[in-house]
């Protein structure tokens, strides 16, 4: 009886810490890291996801070398990816690299991001749509 209630004592404290890290990067491949990326992705609002995505990339241009990367990524959620992008926008404008240093702080390039974002989602429509498409009613009864 004591070890059934410990056995499920243990499997159900394995299953919460396999759960648990849902909100975190899995870098042990770059497959397994670019799946959790999108899954973290999918869940935020708009300005988040573009900010992640901005920082992501930030610290992927950063390190050439993917076990380096993947090394730094590992078990970090997006909050650190993100402190760890601000990070890297400090030290590249500090280093006067022209893309950065256009750029007053970490906040005002997000916001020329996101800007730049929404002007391509309106461009996005197709204008082979049309609203105004004749209606084609089926009759859908037995035959």
């Amino acid at each position: 009886m004591k070890v059934s209630f410990m056995l499920f004592i243990l499997s159900i404290s394995l299953l919460l810490n396999a759960c648990g890290n849902a909100n975190q990067i899995n870098g042990t491949s770059l497959k397994t890291a670019l799946k959790s990326v999108a899954f973290i992705k999918e869940r935020l609002p708009i300005q988040q996801r573009i900010e992640f995505e901005v920082a992501y990339w930030a610290l992927r241009n950063q390190y050439k070398d993917d076990a380096e990367f993947l090394k730094t990524i590992n078990q970090k959620s997006f909050a650190d990816i993100v402190a760890l992008g601000k990070a890297q926008f400090d030290k590249n404008k500090a280093a006067g690299i022209a893309e950065v240093a256009k750029h007053a702080n970490w906040e005002q390039m997000i916001a020329q991001q996101i800007e730049q974002r929404g002007l391509q989602d309106r461009t996005a429509i197709d204008p082979k749509d049309k609203k105004d498409y004749p209606r084609v009613d089926y009759k859908m009864h037995a035959m």
